[in-house]
């Protein structure tokens, strides 16, 4: 199976299953000398790991990291850095019952269909517990953004929109309730509805925004690397994921050029545009402005209801899956959409010092 690997300098290699021994990655690239601190690691990891709160999947896994190459003194020796997270509280018996039938919306029939084998156990590679090693790695690729904050969060969930703008948001508003939406009330409203699907067996789906604040002009390349077609890329490999916009997005249909366009200005020496429509990326290439994106989610696929489906002989038959399972994976999502963002950056800050 290819397409394990990430990135251009910065390069990562995600490994494991949902239900294998452990999860891990593989970082090459990264500059010698950078401080690395399993702390800050864990830190990354404990906002996307199973059962912190009452609306998210009641596995229990620690998902404690081992650093096991590549760092010495808490620095980084320029060697490939190999990241590893044991399996702990995996229930294979559960999934038993799925072992010759297709789940709905899961990768079970395109992964038999491409590979003529499939990982029933929770999915394998498909399972978002791959996101780990990209988390890890994520927070490794921050130390090398110094000044660049990143900062994703929920912005709908179902019907329930927050209307927060990017330009306010901040980390201790983010981190003050459970759905991880800066939004006081909206966050009230989404908890509600999160619990109230999950009574009923369903899930939700919803939208996480992500505003990247104090990125360098400059980062991103012309025609096939341009920096929003590697956000993009980034983003929708993410499980789940189904929709990406920047800036304006969709919104840029109903505008005349004279509303679309971001004027520009001289303000405290630095270029600065009257308003932020292009999302801070114009021609492929950043432009110094914040980067706003955002990405949709689709509900999560496993419920907790009577689904038509067909078996792996071809036969017609019905599903309903047990088991532990996120009734909306937003704000799991929310660390590891900052991670991928992370990655980018990170690997074009690095392209970036080999240009010029």
């Amino acid at each position: 199976m290819p397409a394990n690997s990430f990135g251009t300098i910065f390069k990562i290699t995600t490994w494991g299953e949902s239900h294998g021994p452990a999860i891990g990655v593989v970082i090459d690239g990264c500059p010698a000398g950078l401080k690395i601190s399993s702390t800050d690691i864990q830190k990354e990891l404990n906002r996307r790991k199973p059962g912190q709160s009452k609306i998210t999947t009641k596995r229990n896994e620690a998902d404690k990291v081992e650093i096991m190459s590549g760092v010495f003194e808490g620095k980084a020796t320029g060697t490939p850095i190999s990241l590893f997270v044991r399996n702990v509280g995996q229930l294979s018996k559960d999934y038993l019952e799925l072992k010759d039938k297709y789940r709905p919306s899961h990768a079970d029939f395109t992964y038999d269909a491409k590979y003529g084998i499939h990982d029933y156990r929770g999915g394998g590679r498909a399972s978002a517990r791959e996101t780990i090693g990209r988390v890890a790695a994520g927070a490794i690729a921050r130390q090398i953004l110094k000044k660049t904050e990143i900062l994703a969060y929920v912005k709908q969930v179902y019907k329930v929109k927050s209307k927060i703008s990017p330009e306010k948001v901040s980390l201790k508003q983010i981190e003050s309730n459970i759905v991880r939406c800066p939004d006081k009330i909206a966050a009230k409203k989404m908890i509600k509805e999160i619990e109230k699907a999950r009574k009923s067996g369903d899930s939700l789906g919803g939208v996480i925004e992500c505003v990247i604040r104090n990125v360098p002009a400059g980062l991103g390349s012309p025609v096939f690397d341009k920096l929003d077609a590697r956000l993009a890329q980034a983003i929708l490999s993410i499980p789940a994921t189904k929709g990406f916009e920047i800036g304006s997005g969709f919104a840029c249909a109903e505008m005349k050029g004279s509303e679309h366009n971001d004027q520009m200005t001289i303000s405290k020496g630095k270029m600065k545009t009257l308003t932020n429509n292009a999302g801070g990326v114009v021609g492929g290439i950043s432009n110094g402005m914040d980067i706003i994106f955002r990405v949709a989610f689709k509900p999560t696929a496993s419920i907790n209801k009577k689904q038509s489906t067909i078996t792996s002989l071809g036969k017609n038959t019905s599903i309903k899956l047990e088991g532990r399972h996120d009734p909306c994976v937003l704000p799991r999502a929310v660390p590891i959409v900052e991670a991928m963002t992370a990655l980018v950056l990170a690997d074009e800050l690095l392209i970036q010092k080999t240009v010029k």
